[in-house]
């Protein structure tokens, strides 16, 4: 019978992944921070298909102004306000690390659930005010 015994590879221990580590606000952060960036990405499209309708006609430009309108388009265009918010503000919490401040415990836990709520209160500020100055919702 073969010898049995375990090979030096199986004696390592595991590199440490998101199952061994207790899941903290600035880890998630950091993973919320590379959704929005790939969010972003996606919702420029939405920027070209309005400038493209812009530039090609009322009809063209009734069409995405149609589907901005809908409910589904307007859930996106809150996503994508959110998205931009909170990865402008997430950029600005890596300048300050980039100039040696807030890497303590209570200012990294702190920059970060500024970030989640600077986002989301910034997000409804800037919906509520654009929905007064346009007469609200058609």
């Amino acid at each position: 019978m073969a010898d049995l015994k375990p090979s030096p590879a199986s004696l390592r221990p595991l590199s440490p992944h998101l199952q061994i580590y207790k899941p903290m606000l600035t880890m998630m952060m950091s993973i919320v921070h590379r959704i929005t960036g790939a969010a972003l990405y996606f919702g420029t499209l939405l920027l070209a298909w309005w400038l493209l309708a812009a530039a090609s006609g009322p009809t063209a430009y009734g069409k995405f102004q149609w589907a901005m309108e809908s409910l589904v388009g307007q859930l996106v265009l809150f996503g994508y306000t959110w998205a931009l918010i909170h990865h402008m503000l997430g950029g600005i919490r890596h300048l300050i690390w980039d100039t040696g401040r807030g890497f303590g415990p209570v200012e990294r836990e702190w920059l970060a659930l500024a970030n989640l709520i600077g986002s989301i209160g910034l997000t409804l500020l800037l919906w509520i005010v654009g929905l007064l100055v346009t007469g609200g919702a058609s």
